[in-house]
């Protein structure tokens, strides 16, 4: 009779062990969850900030330059595709489209010497560099918060825990071709 007790008293502790790892384990799901939630939401803050400054800086070179009208349209695009874009694939694809429009849009203002020169321009250049940086930081804290979430989504033993509650892996925010990759390049 002792050691079927004994027996029993080893169950209810090895299950009550299950029961707080399992909880512990979903609330750590939970945790990460809310970090993917606010490391995005700091990804759209930079490029509100990043969209906002983009018709100051059109602009300002259309001021100067009134026969590049395909580089203003399709910035004006990308822009609104990337404001649009609903999931994060999406936003990447939009961003790397208005990446590669600001670029021309620079390459284009090496052409205008009194552009290169006009304070607004300058400032507005510098705060785009700046902004690029922000963006930068913000979209490395996202993919690092998705890394440790998609690393608890596929380890056992809490891959389980993932399979039960429904958690699946996020996506990376990444650009996709190398040159892509690249910020824009802001001279001074």
């Amino acid at each position: 009779m002792n050691s079927f007790w004994f027996v029993l008293m080893i169950l209810v502790v090895i299950g009550s062990l299950l029961v707080m790892w399992s909880i512990m384990t979903y609330n750590r799901f939970i945790r990460l969850k809310n970090f993917l939630k606010e490391a995005w939401s700091g990804v759209e803050v930079q490029l509100k900030r990043r969209y906002d400054l983009i018709p100051n800086l059109v602009s300002t070179v259309k001021g100067y330059s009134i026969h590049e009208k395909s580089i203003f349209e399709d910035i004006a695009k990308y822009r609104s595709a990337s404001i649009g874009a609903t999931g994060v694939e999406q936003k990447a694809q939009a961003e790397a489209g208005l990446t590669g429009a600001l670029k021309t849009l620079f390459a284009v203002a090496e052409n205008y010497p009194d552009l290169k020169a006009n304070q607004n321009f300058l400032d507005l250049q510098k705060q785009l560099a700046t902004l690029e940086d922000e963006v930068q930081l913000a979209r490395r804290y996202y993919n690092g918060t998705v890394r440790n979430f998609n690393v608890l989504c596929t380890v056992f033993p809490s891959n389980i825990i993932a399979s039960f509650a429904g958690f699946k892996q996020a996506e990376f925010f990444e650009v996709g071709a190398a040159h892509e990759r690249e910020t824009p390049s802001v001279k001074f």
